[in-house]
């Protein structure tokens, strides 16, 4: 399905060859909008990490050797001449809130950007390190604010479109039903129902627990000539991975970004233009397909490097279509909500200690039996609740939503269905880093990411979070 704006309230939606034409509620346009004044800008920042700080993603964590490609922090500033916003896109696995609140006050005390007003994300690669570190935090705090900081400095009057064109050839939800018990096991001693990234092909396949979200949402701006000033895409794409081990990158978000400038024909642009791509709600999905069995031996970095390639085309197509408007109304809500933190019971304590028990060389249930010890006696160490940062940017009729976990697609998927405006999207890892969110029903089909240690916070946080984004979208709407 293609779907974009066509008019000040009609939207057009392309699926299977049937064209669909959606009236939505016009926007009010008398004689005192035409006179306010849209402007945007946008700039990047180096946030590469020293050489040394220990790659993340995986159990165990390994020093960086190698810059592949430099990471970014990409800004974007809003302003409809009341109300000013921004996004700041972040190549990170995912950044803990004391980093984006340090870069907070810097760009309160440096800029006239009202610092609740901006949303932060991390864009999950996994070719990148820990962002809490004392060497590696300053440097990324600091990054960020000098990107909103120039960013705001190139403010100048603009034009916004947006869109969304569907992709659904990269996506795979990553949690099978599967057949064969041994491959349910998980680390508590117990058998799930389900399991994450089994392999490939394999005969105890039955099907995905869980959808896709195949919509690539973008938002682009162009300043008053026509001159490309910075393109947002979002795809719920978990990473595409495939690098050398040490190497840090930016993955398919640092190349799409490349690629959607080339094709919108913006190298030359001064200030230059900024491709940033944030990830939707892909705490489940990724780009491996597990019905098929071998296929195609792609050289490290080659697969990052297609599906950017395939995003970016399809972009710059749907982009082709969009009407860019010369002022449209911004809003940004927020609130806190609190989520209890999980622990662990008595039996569960008892059974971790008798896993820690063990000789080395005994016979493991699981083989990250250990490193889900330490998980649990972390959370049973900790406090019992946590606040977290809950955003809705609206634009036009354009809403995005902000989360900071890795999000399941599902529940995009119902926030988009529910949402009171015409387009709405969901960046995950915004302004924190939780781990994974799961809904209810897949806690109860069990799983990786919804282990206790993987995932940390009560078990219907999502559908509290869900009341609360969408309830946040009433009031912008």
């Amino acid at each position: 399905m293609i779907s974009m704006m066509i008019g000040q309230n009609v939207r057009l939606c392309v699926s299977s060859g049937v064209l669909v034409l959606a009236c939505m509620v016009a926007l009010p346009r008398g004689e005192a909008d035409e006179k306010r004044s849209f402007r945007a800008g946008a700039a990047t920042a180096d946030i590469t990490p020293p050489l040394g700080e220990m790659v993340v993603g995986g159990f165990a964590p390994f020093p960086a050797t190698s810059i592949h490609d430099k990471l970014h922090a990409k800004c974007l500033v809003l302003d409809d001449g009341e109300t000013q916003i921004a996004f700041v896109i972040c190549d990170n696995l995912g950044i803990v809130r004391e980093v984006y609140d340090q870069a907070r006050t810097m760009i309160g005390e440096e800029t006239k950007l009202h610092p609740e007003n901006i949303l932060m994300a991390a864009t999950h690669t996994h070719s990148g390190t820990r962002s809490s570190t004392d060497r590696y935090a300053p440097i990324l705090a600091r990054g960020i604010a000098d990107a909103v900081k120039a960013a705001y400095a190139h403010l100048e009057p603009a034009r916004i479109g947006w869109g969304g064109v569907e992709e659904p050839s990269e996506l795979f939800n990553r949690r099978w039903f599967v057949t064969e018990p041994e491959q349910l096991k998980n680390p508590f001693g117990g058998i799930d129902k389900v399991r994450m990234n089994p392999p490939r092909g394999n005969a105890a396949l039955v099907e995905p627990a869980g959808p896709v979200d195949p919509e690539v949402s973008f938002l682009s701006v162009q300043a008053a000539d026509g001159r490309p000033i910075a393109l947002l895409a979002n795809y719920s794409l978990h990473y595409v991975g495939g690098v050398n081990q040490g190497d840090i990158s930016a993955d398919y978000f640092g190349i799409f970004s490349k690629r959607i400038s080339e094709l919108l024909d913006a190298g030359a642009s001064d200030p230059p233009f900024v491709g940033m791509m944030s990830n939707g709600t892909s705490g489940d999905v990724n780009n491996i397909n597990f019905r098929a069995r071998g296929g195609k031996k792609y050289e490290q970095y080659e697969k990052m490097a297609e599906v950017a390639e395939v995003v970016a085309q399809r972009v710059k197509a749907a982009h082709d279509q969009i009407e860019f408007r010369d002022w449209v109304p911004l809003k940004f809500a927020h609130r806190e909500l609190t989520v209890k933190f999980r622990k662990p019971d008595a039996a569960m304590q008892k059974y971790f200690a008798e896993v820690l028990a063990k000789p080395a060389d005994a016979e493991k249930f699981h083989r990250y039996e250990t490193n889900y010890a330490e998980r649990v006696q972390k959370l049973l160490d900790g406090p019992d609740e946590v606040s977290i940062p809950l955003q809705v940017v609206r634009i036009g009729d354009l809403a995005i939503a902000a989360i900071p976990f890795e999000v399941f697609t599902e529940i995009g998927l119902e926030i988009k269905e529910k949402s009171p405006f015409g387009d709405t999207f969901t960046i995950e890892l915004a302004n924190d880093s939780h781990g994974y969110l799961p809904t209810p029903r897949q806690h109860e089909l069990g799983g990786y990411e919804t282990w206790m240690g993987t995932n940390r916070v009560q078990l219907d946080a999502s559908d509290r979070i869900t009341k609360v984004i969408l309830e946040l979208l009433d009031e912008l709407k």
